[in-house]
């Protein structure tokens, strides 16, 4: 009887000691993801935002620099898609000045062009897998065009805005999406100028 209590006492404590050291790994693990990705942020033009946005993805994210070009792509499309909905629904609402109906038509193919490049950047940097050297440079070279080609979206929609006469709610609820897309899109850029140096 004493045996049996002493080897259960013994796998009892083996138990505890290996689930102690596999919390403790996976919390380094999670420690290294986390400082990787600050310190991939630090490259960007809104760090704060970059790591906020990311953060969530660290256990996918890793260490891994096209995981994290990956995920920072992702959300800039998310955000994107969430903004594309928001400005349609703008677009059938009554009571909306000419002007600022004309300014949100346009918006909404700005989001589309936005969307249909940032699908294109996600295809391609699946589609490249472990591709290096000038193979690998092609495929960022186009995700590179894309986004750019993204910003320039994003910043014609704002653009159409201008002007007092446009000022009130519309203006601000769509600026507000539009700079936040911005942001996350010139996130993402940043990051891959950053990495795509190094393959």
């Amino acid at each position: 009887m004493a045996k049996a209590s002493l080897i259960w006492l013994l796998l009892s404590i083996l138990y505890i000691a290996s689930t102690a050291n596999c919390a403790s790994t996976a919390t380094r693990s999670s420690s290294r993801a986390s400082n990787f990705i600050k310190a991939s942020c630090s490259a960007t033009t809104y760090p704060a935002l970059c790591v906020q946005s990311l953060s969530l993805y660290a256990s996918s994210i890793n260490q891994s620099p096209r995981q994290l070009i990956q995920t920072a792509l992702s959300v800039s499309l998310d955000k994107a898609q969430s903004t594309k909905t928001f400005v349609y629904k703008l677009t059938k609402f009554k009571g909306i000045k000419p002007r600022e109906k004309a300014a949100i038509k346009d918006c909404f193919e700005e989001i589309d062009d936005t969307l249909d490049k940032l699908v294109k950047s996600v295809k391609e940097l699946k589609s490249m897998g472990s591709s290096k050297g000038q193979d690998y440079q092609w495929h960022i070279s186009n995700v590179q065009t894309w986004i750019s080609a993204a910003l320039t979206d994003e910043n014609t929609c704002v653009d159409g805005f201008a002007g007092k006469a446009l000022d009130g709610r519309v203006k601000n609820s769509i600026t507000a999406r539009f700079v936040h897309v911005e942001r996350v899109t010139s996130n993402a850029l940043a990051l891959i100028n950053k990495f795509g140096s190094k393959y």
